[in-house]
């Protein structure tokens, strides 16, 4: 038992150094001396070194290793080749006797001074200064004949590259040995380079030079985190094992405090012998890849596995593997929502929160309101009082992470008064179960950029409008309706989207028809106020000609009806000839345009260097204002270089941005290609994008909380932050009650921030949560038992009102997609390429539109879900009818029944089987 259990640690303390392990070992020599592998896995090694490198090599070898059962003494005998092979500071690992974190710190900067110093060493003389080596114990009898013969083969070069290979696996100290090495045979100079000194009359040194050498020579190393004094007094609470909130504005180097922490974490859980796992979690898919490249991954991979997941990536594996081969991995918050529900329902391919021993939540004033960050912590706090009870029963409590929040603000919650921003400041600590919450007045670092309001007159004349208007009352007139509000409102489209929402439930086509209709109208209203009347027109342009190709099948034997309704309203839009003709006549166009303009002109005239964000309210608004921009003279000569930035999910007409052409406009904004961005909100929050001098909110006003995100965006000197608004529209007054909020916040948490401990007590907060879930949970199970069969619930066409399915076709794919593969469903059924839906998952992915052969109407989406494709249904295209009552559904998760999970292995077998009766067919 004694050799089994040591057996074990052996291994595990080979898998805790494996990252760090796989650059030291020489595979070659080590395996000759290996007597406890097989000879087929030796040359499965050798293989590995010929065609990937020694890296993947070792990493292999390792595998091995851990994996499979070996001789006894197989410990020693690994230890003794390494020793005998050169690889003195692998086995110094595997013994578990490593440097300390400073010197292993010191050595890894080293190796990277080696690594930029890489074009002047290979010009040295190879055999003299691997003769040197040798005499000095740095290199084994071996070495010096491999390096010899590399050589005399491939040349000077190719030798000393193979030289500083080996040395860099070598044990501490072979650094300074290499220096003296380089000196004794006449490369004075190098040795003086490498060591950072200036030599005569050349000024900085070339490894000075590289990259921007700002710090000492041994911090040119990426894995060094340098925080500045701020930045380390809110992480201490954290470092001592604390959960807590950090709370600093945009571009104060949140991330980069979390990653030291990391690091921190990972190091001292190492060096008490304790594994170390920790999961970085974000709200946003294109976060995963930009933590993963611009920190976590840039500062830490060399010396721990770090791996990303989100619903864009095309890993093979799942995600509990994942989990096990990785000691930080970074994702989406719903990918680790999901697997956690996974186990809870005792699905093998479910993970646990005891499995983490860090989580770092990004954004995290995202915690409430039912959140998917609030449904994983309300699991945590749920297991914190569970281990409550049972430390009273003396049992072992199970493990939880420990907890690291990020916010630029966490707002104040819609409170009126100071002490219910205080109670939110408190819930959002109590939801996190932080322990305080860390913030730093940055007013010496950051300076807040001016701020202005650029009012615009308001339109004397809009004929575009009034002509809108006009199609808009005839409307109202065929579908007897009577608005209550004016038309190009909010309230008007709060207005027409119940309307639209009732007229489905009572199968009334002619009104639901109208409707939709008169929304789009609305919404055109509303851009010819912000953007150019032609953009109002060719949104509504577009609209139509997507309608008409929505009546046009693509198979020729089915035939799409059009309404009597449909007929009036497409003639009515291209009556009106004239619709087109005012949008070019400039003197019509909104004032707040003109005054963007102006302000635009302003900050490009008045800057040496210009860079700026324009944040809009709607997708097609920011693409309008783009090529807005882009087709003005004015502008162009100027310097201005504008383009757009948008969401990637698939919620409106206008065709999303994929992560790539995301990635790659920021990518231009970073390098000065682009100095306009034309951004939805997608930019308020967490993308990293370069620093700006001005940010423009262009009639738009959210809350205190997007109002801090945007206007952190200017946080180059000199910066200004301006909100363009028409006169009398609200938009000012509205910003001035984020300010007001702003301040309260500010106050509240510097109140918070003094409690005691005492008064700082969340257990009140957090049973509260506890006990609201439950609720929320309670009441779902009941309504799910008063409705537990789905044959009782039917659905029907959303527009033509056609019966498509019963309750009982319905499976789930994942918690999530609501399929129906049934045959019937499928003849009623069209497909149809839409080029905005491009998602890819894990084991998924969408790319076509399913649509009511009958009138058109978009019903879903084709997923592919490993190899079989899956109609899946979006419940708001359809009308829910059970027993006598008809129900409009925005989320199937308002609809309380319970689908049966899709059946992979039934479905694919029977596809195999009707596939190899069509063969024997055809035979």
């Amino acid at each position: 038992r004694i050799c089994v259990c040591r057996s074990h640690c052996e291994r595990n303390t080979i898998n805790c150094f494996r990252n760090r392990l796989r650059r030291l070992i020489n595979v070659g020599p080590v395996l000759d001396m290996l007597q406890f592998l097989s000879d087929d896995q030796k040359e499965l090694i050798r293989a590995k070194t010929r065609t990937e490198g020694d890296i993947s090599a070792a990493d292999l070898l390792l595998h091995e290793v851990i994996t499979k059962e070996h001789s006894e003494g197989w410990f020693r005998e690994l230890i003794t080749a390494l020793e005998t092979a050169g690889c003195r500071h692998a086995a110094n690992y595997m013994e578990n006797n490593p440097p300390s974190p400073s010197k292993e710190f010191e050595n890894d900067n080293c190796i990277k001074l080696i690594d930029l110093l890489k074009l002047s060493l290979v010009d040295m003389k190879t055999r003299d200064v691997c003769n040197s080596c040798y005499q000095r114990s740095l290199l084994t009898d071996e070495d010096r004949e491999n390096i010899f013969a590399v050589n005399d083969q491939q040349g000077n070069k190719a030798g000393a590259r193979l030289l500083l290979s080996r040395l860099v696996k070598k044990e501490l100290g072979w650094y300074s040995e290499f220096l003296e090495a380089l000196k004794e045979t006449g490369h004075g100079m190098l040795a003086r380079e490498l060591q950072g000194e200036p030599l005569k009359g050349h000024g900085e040194t070339h490894a000075q030079h590289s990259q921007g050498y700002i710090y000492t020579h041994i911090q040119l190393s990426d894995s060094e985190i340098v925080l500045h004094d701020y930045q380390m007094e809110v992480a201490l609470p954290a470092l001592e094992g604390k959960n807590i909130i950090i709370c600093l504005p945009t571009g104060s180097g949140k991330t980069r405090v979390a990653v030291y922490i990391t690091k921190q974490h990972l190091e001292s859980r190492r060096r008490m012998g304790q594994p170390g796992k920790v999961v970085v979690l974000v709200n946003k898919v294109p976060l995963v890849e930009q933590h993963y490249k611009a920190e976590f991954g840039k500062f830490l991979k060399h010396q721990y596995s770090v791996e990303r997941v989100s619903g864009d990536s095309q890993l093979k594996i799942s995600f509990p593997q994942v989990i096990e081969k990785n000691d930080i991995i970074i994702c989406t918050a719903q990918i680790l929502e999901n697997s956690l529900a996974k186990a809870k329902n005792g699905d093998e391919d479910g993970i646990k929160l005891s499995q983490f021993t860090l989580m770092v939540i990004d954004e995290c004033h995202h915690t409430q309101k039912g959140g998917v960050y609030n449904h994983i912590m309300i699991r945590y706090l749920k297991q914190k009082h569970r281990n409550i009870g049972l430390l009273k029963e003396q049992k072992t409590p199970v493990p939880l992470p420990q907890i690291l929040g990020l916010t630029a603000s966490p707002g104040v919650g819609g409170a009126k008064n100071q002490q219910k921003a205080e109670e939110h400041i408190l819930r959002i600590c109590a939801n996190l179960d932080a322990y305080t919450i860390k913030t730093k007045s940055l007013r010496e670092e950051l300076m807040a950029p001016y701020k202005c309001i650029a009012s615009a007159p308001e339109r004397k004349e809009d004929p575009f409008g009034d002509v809108i208007k006009g199609i808009m009352d005839e409307i109202h007139s065929h579908a007897e309706l009577s608005p209550l509000c004016q038309p190009g409102t909010q309230n008007y489209e709060q207005w027409v989207v119940q309307k639209e929402q009732n007229a489905a439930k009572e199968d009334n086509p002619r009104v639901r028809v109208c409707a939709e209709h008169l929304r789009q109208y609305n919404e055109a209203l509303h851009q010819s106020n912000t953007i150019r009347m032609s953009d109002a027109f060719s949104f509504l342009n577009k609209y139509y000609n997507e309608e008409l190709k929505k009546k046009s099948s693509p198979d020729e034997d089915d035939v799409i009806q059009i309404t009597d309704t449909e007929r009036f309203l497409f003639r009515l839009f291209k009556g009106v000839k004239h619709l087109q003709e005012l949008t070019k006549n400039p003197q019509y166009e909104n004032n707040t345009l003109a005054t963007l303009k102006t302000k635009i002109l302003q900050e490009f005239t008045s800057r040496t260097i210009a860079r700026g964000i324009i944040f809009t309210k709607t997708r097609h608004s920011a693409i309008a204002l783009s090529q807005w921009i882009r087709e003005n003279p004015k502008f162009e000569s100027v310097g201005v270089r504008a383009s757009h930035l948008i969401g990637g999910g698939d919620q409106s007409v206008v065709k999303p941005m994929t992560s790539a052409e995301q990635k790659d406009v920021l990518n231009k904004f970073h390098e000065g290609e682009i100095n306009v961005l034309i951004a939805t909100t997608v930019a308020e929050e967490g993308l990293d994008i370069a620093q700006c001098n001005f940010v423009i909110r262009y009639c738009l006003v959210t809350n205190e909380i997007a109002m801090i995100q945007a206007r952190g965006r200017g946080r180059a000197e000199d910066s200004s932050y301006t909100v363009v608004e028409e006169a009398g529209s609200g938009v000012a007054e509205r910003e001035s009650v984020n300010e007001y909020r702003e301040t309260m916040m500010s106050k509240a948490i510097a109140r918070v921030c003094t409690l005691c401990q005492e008064e700082y007590e969340k257990k009140e907060y957090q049973m509260q949560a506890i006990m609201e879930e439950r609720v929320k949970v309670k009441k779902k199970q009941q309504k799910v038992m008063k409705k537990e069969d789905p044959s009782k619930v039917k659905f029907s066409c959303r527009s033509c009102n056609k019966p498509v399915c019963s309750g009982e076709d319905i499976e789930i794919i994942e918690n999530m997609h609501h399929v129906n593969v049934t045959t019937a469903f499928r003849e009623l059924f069209t497909v149809r390429e839409n080029t905005s839906l491009q998602e890819r998952f894990l084991d998924y992915e969408a790319n076509g539109v399913i649509a009511c052969k009958q009138c058109g109407q978009q019903w879903g989406s084709m997923m592919l879900y490993k190899s079989i494709e899956c109609p899946c249904l979006h419940i708001k295209h359809f009308v829910v009818t059970y027993g006598s009552k008809k129900k409009d559904f925005r989320k199937w998760n308002e609809l309380a029944i319970r689908f049966p999970s899709f059946s992979y292995l039934q479905h694919a077998e029977h596809i195999a089987n009707n596939s190899d009766e069509e063969m024997g067919d055809m035979e």
